[in-house]
């Protein structure tokens, strides 16, 4: 180190077995001193192995820019150096050295210097052995300080105390080993970028940080923190062929922008090109893009914004290089975590159904609510099964587990419910032979359900359970009951006697509440109790808007960490006859693709409305069914429902479709920008301008846009 001008030396020891070098020994100051792997494969791209591999000594070799097929990247600011350590036959490994790029190439001379200092170690070691020693390096690898008179202990501006030697070092470990703390922790893009803004962002004072990562050709932004409005216009959808900075980066060289006249066909591994693109992203700052490597490969970039230009010592390069590394670690799994989660959620969602049925006396509305904390898929489902002579059947159930096999028998368990209903049954009959499929289909899995039978003319209820808990029930005055029903076993477990059921009567206004244990079981020992809360929260008034209850009753487990077991929620509110003969409600299914789709959808409104007195709120909902309905149309490419229902005091339209992304701004969309004309032409602004309330809510596999307009005089 002294001859050299390095700021750090190490000693890789060769492990014949495992075929691969293990550091055995470093010195130096950090972080150059974490910069050395601990292990290196002999067909790295490495100078330390080519040293071994041609018995001469070898510098690592800068990527080429210009070659998109690069194998390696250099994430550090350091020029390295390595000679072999080899006596006759013996190969003992390499010994190797950095210092900064600032302190220029190696010579010829400091080559031969080194690799004489590597033949003088090869010797010892080779006496070592001769007196039966063993020379392998240890599980761990000897760091040592560096000594006094060697220049590795530089004070880096803005780190430690100023003239306290390896102060400034050591001060730049802690944000570093925080980072790796907080990363280990991080189970959403977001937590990354909470991360990186305490431990990145922060003790570089920078102004903004963008991550980003590239598919299907462009580059698109994953999560930013800070004044990063410019950053993320400029960055989001950028292609990868275009010859910027950030796709440079992608290349696997650092690159530390600043506003000058250095082109950006001059020498790229000088990091300094320049692009019209960014000039204005900058001002009269400096930006930083950092590729972002995980598994071997390059897997995004992080940029870094600085309102003003300013200098980067090595040592604060290496910081950034390591920060890199941890980052592209952890956003490479949770994105394959995101990626499991959502082929989980989507085989899931596949099995349950995708439109729930229109039914005259009793509106319903269902979520599904997916586990958070494991990318397996669960079992719970639910369905509504539309009888002649105006009968429901409503179904929640919970298959045991989270495997792929739990969903096979959710997806046969829930078909047998639905056809023994159809087939007009009495619940516990339903579930009875449910029971005895699902011995035969040869699992060890149990079910537990909830079958009720409703008559929506005369408002009677048929309850049966099995292991289940059962359906509570809302009053029209506000009263929380249960309607009870022998507890009977579980599906799977064969009954000592038959299952058995019980009848209820529903007031007109009654509203139940059919669910799955992980919607309360998270957070109290008393899930009945939680489940009465649950159904008792919020103003119901004398119309329900089912969809909004259900929005809140899910809000109550929708953080991450409470989300230990898939969830179902079901509600369903029984309006029966009241004063007239036939409730005032009207349903029109639209083909994907049907050109006159939009056209037939005024005409329903229109007709409906008339036929109900109501003209004089055809010209708003027509305008309003139009955008909606052009909106699930060409957004969503799916078959579109349209219903229809009045109430005393006010219509309510409902829009379905299969995409469930809600049609509000982009995730990407920043503070300013989250305002009405964000919609991306989604038709909202005439939506919200008309409706008293508007709503969108996921549903099975799709979405309902719903919307209420209060009834005005003519």
């Amino acid at each position: 180190m002294h001859q050299l001008n390095a700021v750090t030396a190490a000693v890789y020891l060769l492990d014949e077995r495992h075929g691969e070098l293990r550091l055995a020994l470093a010195g130096g100051s950090p972080p150059s001193l974490f910069t050395f792997a601990g292990r290196m494969r002999l067909d790295a791209p490495r100078a330390t192995v080519r040293a071994v591999e041609s018995g001469t000594t070898a510098v690592l070799i800068d990527p080429d820019p210009a070659d998109p097929d690069q194998k390696h990247v250099k994430p550090y600011p350091y020029a390295a150096l390595s000679a072999p350590v080899i006596a006759g036959d013996q190969r003992f490994g390499a010994l190797t050295v950095l210092r900064g790029e600032d302190r220029g190439a190696f010579s010829a001379a400091e080559r031969d210097t080194l690799k004489e200092v590597g033949g003088e170690l090869a010797e010892v070691l080779a006496g070592l052995v001769e007196d039966g020693v063993t020379v392998a390096a240890g599980p761990t690898p000897m760091l040592i300080p560096p000594e006094a008179g060697i220049d590795t202990s530089v004070c880096t501006p803005g780190w430690g105390v100023r003239d306290v030697p390896g102060s400034s070092g050591t001060s730049m470990m802690y944000p570093l080993r925080r980072l790796a703390g907080l990363l280990n922790r991080a189970m959403t893009m977001d937590d990354i970028v909470a991360a990186a803004q305490y431990c990145v962002m922060a003790p570089l004072r920078a102004q903004a940080l963008v991550l980003a990562s590239a598919a299907d050709g462009r580059l698109w932004v994953l999560g930013h923190c800070g004044a990063s409005a410019d950053m993320v216009r400029g960055l989001h959808g950028v292609r990868m062929n275009d010859r910027v900075p950030a796709t440079e980066a992608f290349r696997g060289r650092p690159l530390f922008v600043s506003e000058g006249p250095s082109p950006l066909d001059g020498d790229l591994s000088a990091g300094r090109p320049r692009t019209d693109v960014y000039i204005p992203l900058m001002g009269d700052g400096q930006l930083i893009d950092l590729p972002v490597v995980g598994s071997r490969r390059v897997v995004g970039i992080c940029c870094l914004a600085f309102d003003t230009p300013r200098d980067f010592p090595p040592e604060e390069r290496a910081l950034l290089g390591m920060m890199a590394g941890l980052l592209g670690a952890a956003v490479d799994r949770v994105e394959l975590s995101a990626r499991q989660r959502a082929v989980a959620e989507c085989l899931q969602r596949t099995l349950l159904p995708p439109v729930l049925p229109d039914l005259p006396r009793l509106v319903t509305t269902a979520r599904y609510q997916p586990a958070t904390v494991t990318s397996k898929v669960g079992g719970d489902w639910y369905d509504v099964i539309k009888l002649a002579d105006d009968r429901a059947v409503l179904v929640v159930g919970d298959v045991e587990g989270h495997a792929m096999e739990s969903a096979a028998v959710m997806g046969q368990v829930r078909t047998a419910t639905a056809s023994y209903a159809t087939e007009g049954h009495r619940p516990a009959a339903v579930i009875e032979r449910t029971g005895k499929l699902l011995a035969r289909l040869r699992t060890d899995l149990t079910v537990t359900c909830c079958v009720v039978a409703v008559d929506t003319v005369d408002g009677t209820a048929e309850v049966a359970l099995a292991g289940h808990p059962p359906p509570l029930v809302r009053g029209p005055d506000g009263s929380i009951g249960v309607l009870n029903a022998p507890a009977n076993v579980p599906l799977g477990v064969w009954p000592a006697d038959g299952y058995q059921g019980r009848e209820h009567t529903l007031a007109p206004g009654a509203l139940l509440m059919l669910y799955t244990n992980g919607l309360v079981s998270w957070d109290t020992d008393d899930a009945d109790a939680r489940s009465r809360a649950l159904l008792g929260a919020g103003d119901l008034g004398s119309a329900p808007d089912l969809e909004r209850l259900a929005d809140l009753v899910i809000s109550e487990v929708s953080a991450p960490w409470q989300r230990r077991d898939d969830a179902v929620l079901l509600l369903a509110l029984y309006q029966g006859a009241r004063d007239q003969d036939e409730p005032r409600v009207g349903s029109l299914h639209i083909q994907r693709h049907d050109l006159r789709g939009v056209r037939t959808a005024r005409t329903f409104v229109h007709d409906r409305l008339s036929s109900w007195g109501l003209e004089n709120m055809s010209d708003a909902l027509e305008l309003v069914v139009s955008e909606t309905v052009t909106n699930a149309l060409v957004h969503a490419g799916s078959d579109v429902d349209v219903r229809l229902r009045a109430f005393e005091d006010h219509i309510r339209l409902e829009v379905r479709d299969s995409d469930s992304n809600p049609p509000v701004p982009s995730p990407l969309s920043l503070e300013e920008e989250e305002n009405a004309e964000a919609e991306h032409g989604r038709g909202l602004l005439i939506v919200e301008a008309l409706a008293e309330t508007w709503n969108s809510s996921p549903n099975g596999l799709g979405k309902t846009v719903s919307m209420n307009m209060p009834i005005t005089p003519p």
